[in-house]
């Protein structure tokens, strides 16, 4: 009879040393390791916000509650800082002003940038729509400061570049920052002019984010231009125009440079701001406790202004 051999299926010695069972890791403690890790990443963000958004925030608001000179001991002063705050005609003028130049300025900043935006979308070549848009954001990463102390010399009223070309078109020298009526003009004017690229940038992205078809489709339904900007552009960009709103409104709200360069809040008060009054408060006369119940204000004035917007979003803006 012949022998049969069967064969040897064992693992070698090899095989098992080579390939080790692989052991699971419990999920707990992947679970662990993932919140560890996002913990290190989130830490320096939070920390930042805290330390210099929080912390100066309350500050500010223990602060408002007493006298300090910073010479002296901190004395309290309770409610004291607030009442003379809404008795202060020069603050209250300073409220005034800053609400007069948040709606005007907003309003020319997204006009301005709206506009450009629409322009620049249309058909013109890659490069030149590059151009504009690096010429259009170039202002706003210059110092505020130093952009107006150069435009103070432009709208000089004796030697200023603005009034020698109006004197050109026969247009009588301006005094655009001597007189109450042209001031706050002229400083709508400088700052709308260094912060519209913010605007039309957010414009000029959202546009881009409008599908072609949706145009199309309104051309083929006999959609003028004008109907096609006013019945799909407009909504469909509504939620960028959110942003750029809320944006530009707490911006305008903090002004101080534009004013504080071009006219020194002057002629008057015509032109003096919330934050002016808060620099000269705190820097000029030494009453940090005064100045820092403007901050808290302003600070309440911007959170009720910002909560405002986004109710009335609710109606305004519709996502695709």
């Amino acid at each position: 009879m012949t022998n049969i051999r069967i064969p040897d299926v064992r693992p070698s010695r090899a095989t098992a040393v080579s390939a080790p069972a692989r052991v699971p890791v419990p999920s707990s403690a992947r679970d662990r390791g993932t919140r560890l890790l996002a913990t290190l990443f989130l830490a320096p963000t939070v920390v930042g916000i805290v330390v210099f958004t929080v912390v100066p925030i309350v500050g500010s608001i223990v602060l408002s509650l007493f006298h300090w000179n910073v010479i002296d001991s901190p004395t309290w002063a309770g409610a004291a800082n607030y009442r003379e705050v809404f008795t202060d005609s020069t603050v209250l003028v300073s409220f005034r002003n800053t609400l007069v130049f948040m709606v005007l300025a907003v309003a020319l900043q997204l006009l301005i940038a709206l506009t450009l935006a629409l322009a620049v979308n249309g058909r013109m070549p890659v490069w030149l729509r590059s151009v504009f848009r690096s010429a259009f954001f170039f202002p706003l990463v210059l110092s505020a400061a130093s952009i107006s102390v150069v435009m103070k010399y432009l709208f000089n009223q004796d030697f200023g570049v603005v009034n020698w070309a109006l004197g050109l078109i026969g247009i009588a020298p301006v005094p655009w920052l001597t007189s109450e009526n042209s001031a706050m003009a002229a400083v709508i004017l400088v700052y709308v002019w260094q912060q519209f690229g913010f605007s039309f940038l957010l414009f000029v992205g959202g546009l881009n984010n409008i599908p072609k078809e949706i145009h199309e489709a309104a051309s083929l339904d006999g959609a003028t231009s004008l109907r096609k900007h006013l019945h799909v552009t407009l909504p469909l960009l509504s939620p960028t125009l959110l942003v750029a709103t809320v944006v530009g409104v707490i911006n305008a709200l903090q002004v101080f440079e534009q004013p504080y360069v071009l006219t020194d809040g002057g002629p008057g008060d015509s032109t003096r701001t919330v934050v002016m009054v808060i620099y000269e408060s705190a820097f000029e006369q030494l009453r940090f406790g005064e100045a820092s119940a403007v901050g808290v204000l302003l600070f309440v004035l911007i959170m009720a202004v910002t909560a405002l917007q986004f109710r009335l979003s609710r109606r305004f803006v519709h996502y695709q």
